[in-house]
């Protein structure tokens, strides 16, 4: 199935699943309020549906996403049932805490009973499983088969063809009818339409070098009268590790290479996150935020907040913000350090710096120096998690291009690396690995889990310096 089509499938998906979960919660409220009885200590009577009503403001949007994080939408159209139970019931679980914590912040438990949060969980998941098992018997079914089948004809050279098909079986593509082949070496394009007519074809797909243009643009001609989809192989160009997409300027066809995170609703997402999150943590720190500044002022003479230029997204400079940790004209003694750098490449690292003041090591050992970068981060300018800023002169010593591709996302606070060692790593290049595997595999669910794992190593000290 194209991706284009997987999307249209799961855009459709998540808003059956929305409805479902409202409709889940209408009917936990149903049952709870013909079911009276007292759990959790509360009353046995409980309200009307209408005090309920803001809570499905956070349901109905909030399943599908709980369902997108755990990978719901991304399955096989063909999945097992254990896999189908065990996301779900993830994803059910989470929002029932989720609702709950709301519940709790907002200071609504004593007016809403919580049993109705209770069943609507475990309604939601039965609700949601037996749409998953009626979908799942009608694509089985002789009828399902019939209309997402696709017969399609394979246009290429011999060796071409049979490695499309090859991988057509690899990826058990049971939608997918290979009914007939074309070897654009030995056979005209003009009996591309006598295999069209005689098998019915839904789609042709087109696996040919450059060195054939001129026949594939005869052949999708020949696709363009006859009103069949063509599929036009894309791998002119050997890419390493570029996914490719084709999109479009203004009306004008554009065959895009990407190696980054690509524009989407879960990056969307992530801003979110970054503007509460980082707002939550300011107001949350504040206090911490007062007594560090204050007692920077009292014992170092000097800004209170160290300024600096960092490279971030795509290498743009912007202003970073610390809490001051070190010496006043600690820059310009830095070239008294270079000997003892303790990290290869062009980053700069030693233990015990003297530079560093006494409060500033204190800072430093559990990271409350970085708390400023909060406002980079509702800027803008930095994330919540992200490959860490390196200074403009670091960035400028690259040896290798492509250590410039963890600057293709925003950089953050933390990130992979700070959970795997902090500042122990002293291989610049294991650092840079680290950073572009969080690229390449990035998630919500996995910035979420580098958060959580984050605050035991920041509350510890442990690595830091």
């Amino acid at each position: 199935m194209l991706g284009r089509q997987r999307r249209l499938r799961g855009q459709v998906q998540k808003l059956v699943d929305a409805v479902l979960f409202g409709l889940s919660f209408y009917l936990a409220h149903k049952l709870r309020s013909h079911w009276q009885f007292s759990i959790f200590g509360g009353s046995p009577v409980i309200g009307p549906f209408e005090d309920y009503w803001w809570l499905l403001l956070m349901v109905i949007p909030g399943g599908p996403l709980f369902l997108h994080v755990q990978g719901f939408y991304d399955r096989p159209l063909l999945c097992s049932r254990r896999q189908t139970a065990w996301q779900l019931a993830k994803a059910c679980g989470g929002l029932t805490v989720a609702v709950i914590i709301a519940m709790w912040l907002f200071r609504a438990s004593g007016d809403i009973a919580r049993s109705v949060v209770v069943f609507f969980g475990a309604i939601s998941f039965g609700v949601i499983y037996l749409k998953e098992e009626i979908y799942q018997r009608w694509v089985r079914s002789g009828a399902g088969r019939s209309q997402r089948m696709r017969r399609l004809i394979l246009v290429g050279t011999e060796s071409d063809t049979d490695r499309m098909e090859g991988n057509l079986r690899q990826r058990h593509a049971d939608n997918l009818e290979v009914v007939a082949r074309l070897n654009i070496n030995e056979e005209p394009i003009s009996r591309l339409v006598e295999l069209m007519h005689e098998h019915s074809a839904n789609a042709v797909i087109i696996n040919a070098r450059h060195t054939y243009f001129g026949q594939i643009e005869a052949a999708i001609e020949v696709c363009e009268r006859e009103g069949v989809e063509v599929w036009l192989l894309a791998d002119f160009f050997k890419t390493q590790i570029s996914q490719t997409y084709v999109d479009d300027l203004y009306g004008l066809p554009m065959l895009v290479f990407r190696s980054g995170p690509d524009t989407s609703w879960a990056a969307l997402a992530k801003r979110g996150i970054d503007v509460v999150g980082s707002l939550a943590l300011l107001i949350l720190t504040a206090p911490v935020m007062a007594l560090a500044a204050l007692a920077i002022k009292l014992t170092s003479p000097g800004p209170i907040l160290f300024r600096q230029e960092r490279a971030g997204l795509n290498g743009r400079p912007f202003v970073m913000l610390k809490f001051r940790s070190m010496v006043t004209d600690a820059e310009q003694r830095k070239h008294e350090l270079e000997a003892l750098n303790e990290m290869s490449g062009p980053v700069f690292k030693v233990t015990n710096d003297p530079r560093v003041t006494p409060v500033g090591r204190f800072l430093r050992k559990f990271s409350i120096d970085e708390l400023p970068q909060l406002f980079n981060v509702l800027k803008g300018e930095m994330s919540l998690v992200g490959p860490r800023p390196l200074p403009v002169s670091e960035v400028a010593r690259f040896d290798d291009l492509a250590h410039r591709r963890r600057l293709s996302v925003k950089p953050g606070l933390t990130c992979l690396w700070q959970i795997s060692g902090r500042n122990d790593l002293k291989d610049f290049k294991e650092w840079v690995r680290l950073d572009l595997e969080y690229i390449d595999n990035w998630s919500l669910w996995l910035d979420i889990k580098i958060l959580l794992r984050t605050i035991p190593v920041v509350l510890s000290g442990d690595g830091a310096r």
